[in-house]
C-alpha cells in the first residue's frame, strides 16, 4: 500500500512553503524555526516529496521548493532517514521524472543526483538501468528528464561510473549516449554530447573504446542550428585536443576551419567555447606547424573578439567617469594571499622573471567572469609567445586602424591588443615603441576611463624597454602621467595605474632615485582619496617602492612624508582586520629600506607582531585540544607577522638586540619551526637567519634545541622551507665558529644529497653551496674527508653568483677543505678552476688562497701535466687564469 498524506498535515506544509517565499526576514526565521521542528518527524521527508510529485495542482514555483528542501535534507540527514522513506522518495523521482514541467523535471534530477552521490550509486542498483531504459520512451519528457539527471549524475560521479565498484556501468552507457547525437529534439542531443564530455579528460576506458564513432558524430554535429549544441561540440573538440590530439591530427585543417567559424559565432556562449581551442592548441608542440598558414584568418577574429561587447559595457559602467565617492562592496575585494619569504642570492642579471606577472594579465576584475575578451586576449599572448616576430605581418596593418579609431571601444581593444603581444613579440615592436609609447602616454589622459586604465595596463608591459632608454626620453613623461593616473576620479583607473606603477618601480629601482620626492607625495595623497580594495594594492606600490630604491629612502624628508599615514593606518586597524597583510607587507619592505630611520617606528610595530604570533600560536593550540569548540586560526597571521620581523631584523642590524630582549620571541620561534604548515615554518627559518645575523647573543642560548629542528627540515619535497633552513644554518655557523662542531653531523649528509639531486632549484642549491662551505670554513676537519662527493655540483652552482660576502666565506671553505684532503678534489679540479675564475674581485687573502692552490697543483703533476690539463681549458678560462694567477 502507497504511503498516503494525513491532510492536515498536507495543508501545515503547504503553509509553509507559502510562508517561506515572503520576502520579510522575519517570517523567514519563524519558517527556519518551523522546518527544524518538522525535521523531527522522519515522514516530514513524505510530505516534501509528494507535493513535488503528485501534488499538480500547486503552483510550480511551490513545488520545486518542496523538493528543493528535501534535498537539503537528503544532503544533511539521509544517513538516518527509515528505509520506507528512503524507498518511498526514490521510487516517487523515478516514477515522475518525465513530469510535464521542465522546472519540476530538473528539481527531480538534482534529488536524484543528491542521493547518487551520497554514496547511493552503490545502494541503488537499479537507477543507472531504469533511467537508460527511460531514455528509449516515446514521450519527450521522460527522455529529456532522464537525460538531465543522467547528465547531473555523470558530472557528479564521472569516477565512479568508470570504476569496478558499480560494475563499469559506462560500457553500456556511452554507445547509449551515442546513439542520441542523432535525435531530432536539439536538448536531447545536447544532453547526449555533454553526457560523454565529461568522460574524456579522465580518458574512460568505454569512450577510448568508441572514439572514432564520438568524433564521427561530433563532426556531423558541427553545423547544428542550435547553439548549445554546437557550445557541447566546441567543448568536447577542445578537451579531445588536450587528451587525444592523435586523432584529430588527420582533421586538424577542417576542425581549424571550424574553430575559425565558431569563434565569430553569434551566440557568444558558442563564441567563447571555441576561443578555447586557440588556447589549448598554443600549448601542443604541433601548434606552428598546423596553425601557420591560418593565421592570415585567426589574428583579425582574435583581434575583433578583444572589444567589448555592449553588455560588458554596461556591467563596467564604463560611462561612469567619477566613482571615486562610491564606497567599495566588499564581494568585489579578492582574497591576496601572502607570498612567504623566501632568501635568494644576488645574480649577474638582475631581472625579475616573469613567472610572477603571470596574474596581472587579468585587465578588467570587475568583470573577473571569464568572457570572450579575456579569452581572445589570452589567445593572441600565447600565440604571440609560439610565433614571436611572425605574427606582426598580420598584425600591424590592423593595428594602425584600431588605435587611432575615432570610435573609443575600437581604440581600446587596439591598446589591449598591444598589450597582449608584449611578451612574444617585444624583440619585433622595438622599431615601433619609439611612436608607440607617447602615443599610449597620451591615451593617459583620455576622456574615457576605461581607455586610460587599459593603457596603464599596456604600458606597465612595455615598462622593461621604456628604462633601457635615456630616461628623459620616456621614463619621466610615463611616470608623471601614472602618477596622475593614481589620483584619477575613477577607481578602476586608479587601480590599474597603481599596479603598473609597481611594475615600472620593479624595472627602474634606482632610476627613481631622483623624482622620490614627487613620487612619495602623490602615493601619500592617495591615501586620503581611496576606497578600501585600492589602498591595498596602494600598499604594495608603496612595498614595491621601498623594495626597488633601498637605503635612497633613508632621508629625513621621506620618512616625514611617508611614514605618519602608514602608521595612523596601522593604529586604525584591529587584529583580526585581513587589511593587516598586506601592510605588514609594505611595512616589511619600507623597515628593510629604511633601516635605522625606522628606529622611531619600531617598538610598536614590533610589539604587535610578536603579539599576533603569540595569539596564533595559542588560538591553534585550543583548536588542537577541542575542535568542537574552538576555530581554526587563520595563520597568515603569524606568517606575516614573521615576515615583518624578519623585515625589523634585516634593516635595523643590532639594534633590534633590546627589542628581542624584551620580548619571548626565541620561545614564539622554537614553536613556529615545528609547526604543521610549511609556509610557518619558511618563515620561521628565515627569521631565525635574520636574527642570528642581527643579534646571536640571543639566538645562541637555544642552538641546541634548533640544530634537530633545522636538520629535519632539509627536506626538498618542501623547497622554500628547505631553502630557508639552509641559509639559517649558514648564517649560525659564521656565527658559531669552531663550536658548530657537535652539529656538523646533524646536517652535513642532507645538505650533500641535496647538492647532488638531479633537477633541484637554483636558489636552493645556490644556499646548499653556501651552506656546505661555511660549514667546512668554521669545522674544516669533520666535512673536508666529503669532499670529492660534492666538490663538482658545488663548483658549477657558485660560478653564477656575484661577489658577495656569503660567497666569499664559502669558497674559503672550499679552500681550507682543499687543504685538508687535496685528493677530494683532484678529479674536478678543472671545475674549480672554472669557479675561481669566476670571481671579479676577490679579497687579496682569498686571492692569495686560490694562488696557492692552483700553483701547488700546478707544482705536484708538473710543467708537462699541467700542460696538457690546461689544454682542455676554454680559451677564456685559460686567459683569465694567466692574467690572474699566473698559471
Amino acid at each position: 500500500m502507497d504511503w498516503q498524506p494525513d491532510e492536515q498535515g498536507l495543508q501545515q506544509v503547504l503553509q509553509l512553503l507559502k510562508d517561506s517565499q515572503s520576502p520579510n526576514t522575519a517570517t523567514q526565521r519563524i519558517v527556519q524555526d518551523k522546518l527544524k521542528q518538522l525535521n523531527q518527524f522522519p515522514d516530514f521527508n513524505n510530505y516534501l516529496i509528494f507535493v513535488l510529485t503528485r501534488l499538480k495542482s500547486e503552483d510550480e514555483p511551490t513545488r520545486s521548493l518542496s523538493g528543493l528542501i528535501l534535498k537539503n535534507n537528503v544532503k544533511a540527514h539521509y544517513q538516518s532517514f527509515p528505509p520506507p522513506v528512503a524507498d518511498f522518495i526514490k521510487q516517487e523521482c523515478l516514477n515522475n521524472i518525465g513530469d510535464a514541467s521542465s522546472l519540476i523535471r530538473a528539481t527531480i534530477g538534482i534529488l536524484i543526483t543528491t542521493i547518487a552521490s551520497k554514496g547511493e550509486l552503490q545502494m541503488w542498483p537499479e537507477l543507472l538501468p531504469q533511467l537508460c531504459n527511460l531514455l528509449n520512451s516515446e514521450d519527450y519528457n521522460t527522455c529529456e528528464g532522464a537525460f538531465g539527471a543522467l547528465q547531473k549524475i555523470c558530472e557528479d560521479s564521472s569516477e565512479l561510473l568508470d570504476s569496478d565498484a558499480l560494475n563499469r556501468p559506462l560500457n553500456i552507457m556511452i554507445p547509449k549516449f551515442l546513439q542520441f547525437f542523432k535525435h531530432c529534439s536539439p536538448k536531447i542531443r545536447s544532453h547526449a554530447i555533454a553526457c560523454v564530455n565529461q568522460f574524456i579528460m579522465d580518458r574512460a576506458q568505454a569512450l577510448m573504446d568508441n572514439i572514432d564513432t564520438f568524433i564521427e558524430h561530433l563532426f556531423a554535429l558541427a553545423v547544428d542550428d542550435d547553439p548549445e549544441v554546437r557550445k557541447n561540440v566546441c567543448r568536447a573538440l577542445v578537451m579531445l585536443l588536450e587528451v587525444r590530439i592523435d586523432r584529430l591530427i588527420p582533421h586538424m585543417h577542417s576542425i581549424i576551419q571550424y574553430m575559425l567559424q565558431r569563434t565569430q559565432d553569434h551566440d557568444e556562449n558558442v563564441a567563447l567555447e571555441a576561443c578555447e581551442f586557440w588556447l589549448t592548441l598554443a600549448e601542443q608542440p604541433i601548434c606552428k606547424d598546423v596553425l601557420a598558414s591560418h593565421l592570415v584568418q585567426l589574428i583579425p577574429i582574435l583581434v575583433n573578439g578583444m572589444k567589448y561587447s555592449e553588455i560588458d559595457i554596461i556591467l563596467l559602467k564604463g560611462d561612469v567617469e567619477e566613482d571615486e565617492a562610491v564606497p567599495d562592496s566588499e564581494q568585489d575585494i579578492k582574497p591576496r594571499f601572502h607570498k612567504s619569504r623566501t632568501v635568494t642570492l644576488p645574480h649577474e642579471a638582475e631581472r625579475p622573471d616573469g613567472s610572477e606577472d603571470a596574474e596581472d594579465d587579468d585587465d578588467d576584475d570587475a568583470l573577473s567572469d571569464w568572457n570572450l575578451r579575456k579569452c581572445s586576449a589570452a589567445a593572441l599572448d600565447v600565440l604571440a609567445n609560439v610565433f614571436r616576430e611572425e605574427l606582426l605581418p598580420h598584425l600591424l596593418p590592423l593595428l594602425k586602424g584600431l588605435l587611432f579609431h575615432p570610435e573609443w571601444v575600437v581604440k581600446e581593444s587596439g591598446i589591449l591588443v598591444l598589450g597582449a603581444i608584449a611578451e612574444g613579440c617585444m624583440q619585433g615592436m622595438v622599431p615601433y615603441l619609439p611612436e608607440l609609447i607617447p602615443h599610449l602616454i597620451q591615451c593617459l589622459s583620455d576622456k574615457k576611463a576605461l581607455v586610460r586604465s587599459i593603457a596603464c595596463w599596456t604600458l606597465s608591459r612595455y615598462a622593461h624597454w621604456v628604462v633601457s632608454q635615456p630616461p628623459d626620453m620616456h621614463l619621466k613623461p610615463l611616470m608623471t602621467e601614472l602618477l596622475k593616473r593614481i589620483l584619477d576620479g575613477n577607481k578602476r583607473v586608479q587601480e590599474a595605474a597603481c599596479s603598473a606603477f609597481a611594475t615600472l618601480e620593479e624595472e627602474a629601482c634606482t632610476e627613481l632615485v631622483p623624482y622620490l620626492s614627487y613620487i612619495l607625495d602623490t602615493l601619500v595623497f592617495a591615501f586620503g582619496k581611496y576606497q578600501h580594495k585600492n589602498l591595498l594594492i596602494l600598499y604594495d606600490a608603496i612595498g614595491t617602492l621601498a623594495d626597488s630604491v633601498g637605503h635612497h629612502l633613508n632621508q629625513p624628508e621621506y620618512i616625514q612624508k611617508l611614514m605618519p599615514p602608514l602608521i595612523q593606518k596601522w593604529n586604525e586597524l584591529k587584529d583580526e582586520d585581513k587589511d593587516l597583510f598586506p601592510l605588514l607587507e609594505c611595512l616589511s619592505s619600507v623597515a628593510t629600506a629604511l633601516q635605522s630611520g625606522f628606529l622611531p617606528y619600531c617598538e610598536p610595530v614590533y610589539q604587535r607582531c610578536v603579539t599576533l604570533v603569540q595569539k596564533t600560536l595559542a588560538q591553534a593550540m585550543m583548536y588542537t585540544q577541542h575542535p568542537e569548540q574552538y576555530e581554526a586560526p587563520d595563520k597568515d597571521f603569524m606568517i606575516v607577522a614573521l615576515d615583518l620581523l624578519s623585515g625589523l631584523a634585516e634593516g635595523l642590524g643590532g639594534h633590534v638586540e633590546q627589542l628581542v630582549a624584551r620580548s619571548n620571541i626565541m620561545t614564539l620561534l622554537f614553536q613556529c619551526m615545528q609547526d604543521s604548515m610549511p609556509e610557518v615554518r619558511q618563515s620561521s627559518f628565515a627569521l631565525l637567519g635574520d636574527l642570528t645575523k642581527a643579534c646571536f647573543i640571543h639566538v645562541k642560548p637555544c642552538i641546541a634545541e634548533f640544530m634537530p629542528i633545522l636538520g629535519t627540515n632539509l627536506n626538498p619535497e618542501f623547497i622554500s622551507v628547505c631553502n630557508n633552513a639552509t641559509w639559517a644554518i649558514g648564517e649560525i655557523c659564521m656565527q658559531m665558529g669552531a663550536e658548530m662542531q657537535p652539529y656538523v653531523q646533524m646536517v652535513l649528509n642532507n645538505l650533500v644529497e641535496i647538492i647532488n639531486r638531479p633537477n633541484t632549484p637554483k636558489t636552493l642549491l645556490e644556499n646548499t653551496a653556501i651552506t656546505i662551505g661555511r660549514l667546512g670554513y668554521v669545522c674544516p676537519q669533520e666535512v673536508a674527508p666529503m669532499l670529492q662527493q660534492f666538490i663538482r655540483p658545488w663548483c658549477t652552482s657558485l660560478r653564477n653568483i656575484r661577489d658577495n660576502e656569503e660567497k666569499d666565506s664559502a669558497f674559503r671553505g672550499i679552500c681550507m677543505m682543499i687543504g685538508v684532503n687535496p685528493g677530494g678534489v683532484v678529479q674536478d679540479f678543472i671545475f674549480f678552476c672554472d669557479a675561481v675564475a669566476s670571481w671579479v674581485s676577490p679579497k687579496d687573502d682569498l686571492r692569495d688562497m686560490f694562488y696557492k692552490i692552483l700553483h701547488g697543483f700546478k707544482d705536484q703533476v708538473g710543467e708537462e701535466n699541467w700542460q696538457q690539463f690546461s689544454e682542455q681549458f676554454p680559451p677564456l678560462l685559460k686567459e683569465r687564469l694567466a692574467a690572474f694567477y699566473g698559471v
